[in-house]
């Protein structure tokens, strides 16, 4: 075998269960990432979901794991790696070193044991692993007579805490020397909190993310503009915005739009003297807040009609559209484990953006604004699916998972997918196989979703932004690639449908052409992992 070589044991054929292993040489190799799959993935090449948890791929030359970024897709399977036998180190980000061991948390929650002690002793094992790594270092892997490996990290733009790795490798003895660079997945530019991604100087082999590879995005003030819009026409309909939204990264980013449609509104207000300058950030009446959770806490669900679970009668009176005020407008936030990112992500602003950090010196707060309310207990939960089923009142509620499959987000689509007064609003990827890709393509045609092996009519307008992916599109991913000084001879495309990827592919070889450069295209598929 020739080495270096790459085996690819996950996101060759979707976007979920991102697996690379670098073979350095017989006896090196590397692993980047190790992801949870999701969607129709779970059960691809004709393996069950508990086949494709498993790790199938020897051990016993990876010397490391390199975590990219820490959503599921990518670092889900960890705890099947260690239970596997897996001894080596974490190597992430600084930033991912906070979040990392709050992700496997709750995976080894939901796939092996919610025993308190176990939880504790299996956390302190993570820690014990990860090595931290600040982001533009070369960290030494391996040296030794026949191999010498280094790692450095750079920021990807995609959450915090996000990383492509650029890794070098010399052969002494023949004198080879190798750059490859695993893109990970690659943030879209002037995304909300963190700096846009900036390629690397140079690569030999690139091995590169396309889930919006045959796509473009809206730019950033359209898309706000967008979701504004989009959220004011469903909340006159006298209903609730249901946002599906992953805990990390979607979450904050949407956080962080919101806080910034509610401040303009203020200044708008003050600027037309219905305000003084000292209102601009009121505090939300506390006990304006005690009284509405109250009134949440004693709300019933309506009683279900008979037929499909949760069939309509009928579409909302536009006569009885309301005026909506957005500095009162309530910002639900419910989930737990999403609060935890956003108090993570708070604690770590020296990773914003300048934009971000701006906005703080000027006494906002994009995290924590007044209008916010978490969510944590259970009991809470059902209570606030009550009263917003029962009441159709003017509300966002942002929780997980993103794509329907699980979470508390299903709970709320059981009990309002049904009613034309609420409004689905989808701001990032639904893959194939999930509720969400489902209530997606049927939700127009007054169609029905699988909730929990129950079928719901969707009865709800339903609305997508795809600005507000934390994906780049098909510019920034070839920007990523000719904006090297040292264009890559080799590109390997994963990470992505078949038609993003093959799209992505032909874009490449145009520019290639163009350019007069050579170019090695790879596109791993199928049952071979090479």
């Amino acid at each position: 075998m020739d080495y270096p070589d790459i085996l690819h044991h996950g996101a060759k054929d979707g976007v979920t269960g991102s697996c690379h292993q670098l073979l350095m040489d017989a006896k090196h190799s590397l692993l980047i990432d190790c992801g949870l799959f999701q969607g129709a993935e779970t059960s691809a090449e004709g393996k069950s979901a508990a086949d494709r948890l498993a790790i199938e791929f020897p051990l016993d030359t990876i010397k490391a794991l390199v975590a990219t970024h820490v959503h599921i897709d990518h670092v889900g399977r960890i705890p099947y790696l260690l239970a596997a036998g897996f001894k080596g180190p974490i190597l992430c980000s600084e930033p991912s070193a906070k979040l990392l061991p709050i992700v496997l948390e709750d995976a080894f929650k939901l796939g092996f044991s919610r025993d308190q002690k176990q939880v504790e002793r299996y956390i302190k094992l993570i820690e014990q692993r990860i090595i931290a790594l600040p982001y533009k270092t070369w960290f030494s892997l391996h040296e030794s007579a026949s191999l010498i490996c280094r790692i450095r990290l750079q920021r990807a733009g995609h959450i915090l805490g996000s990383a492509y790795v650029e890794i070098d490798l010399h052969y002494p003895e023949t004198g080879e020397k190798k750059r490859i660079v695993f893109s990970g997945d690659l943030g879209a530019p002037h995304a909300p909190l963190l700096p846009a991604p900036k390629p690397p100087y140079r690569a030999d082999l690139l091995v590169i993310e396309s889930t919006y590879g045959d796509r473009l995005h809206e730019d950033r003030r359209t898309r706000r503009q967008r979701l504004e819009s989009v959220i004011e026409q469903a909340l006159a309909n006298n209903g609730t915005v249901l946002i599906p939204a992953f805990s990390i990264g979607r979450t904050q980013e949407l956080l962080y739009e919101l806080e910034d449609i509610i401040h303009s509104k203020k200044l708008d207000a003050l600027n037309k003297g219905q305000g003084n300058r000292a209102a601009v950030n009121p505090p939300l009446p506390s006990g304006e807040t005690t009284a509405w959770m109250q009134e949440v806490g004693r709300s019933r669900m309506p009683e279900p009609r008979a037929g499909v679970r949760g069939e309509a009668k009928g579409k909302a009176n536009i006569s009885d559209q309301v005026e909506i005020d957005w500095p009162k407008l309530p910002i639900i936030l419910d989930s737990p484990l999403a609060s935890r990112f956003t108090q993570v992500y708070r604690e770590l602003k020296p990773f914003w953006d300048n934009e971000a950090l701006q906005r703080v010196k000027q006494g906002r707060n994009p995290l924590g604004f007044e209008q916010l309310l978490t969510v944590d207990s259970h009991q809470t939960h059902l209570a606030m699916v009550r009263h917003l089923a029962a009441t159709a009142r003017p509300a966002i509620v942002i929780a997980g998972n993103g794509m329907c499959s699980s979470g508390r987000i299903v709970n709320y689509l059981k009990a309002m997918l049904h009613d034309p007064r609420h409004d689905v609003l989808f701001i990032g990827y639904q893959a194939q196989g999930t509720p969400g890709r489902a209530i997606q393509m049927y939700g127009e045609r007054g169609g029905y979703v699988d909730l929990d092996g129950e079928r719901y009519k969707i009865g709800a307008k339903i609305n997508t932004i795809g600005g507000y992916s934390a994906h780049a599109d098909q510019k920034g991913l070839l920007g990523f690639v000719t904006r090297m000084r040292d264009w890559p001879s080799q590109v390997r495309i994963v990470h992505g449908e078949t038609s993003a990827k093959h799209e992505l592919g032909e874009r490449l070889k145009a520019l290639y052409k163009q350019a007069q450069r050579n170019l090695e295209l790879s596109i791993p598929s199928g049952t071979s992992d090479t």
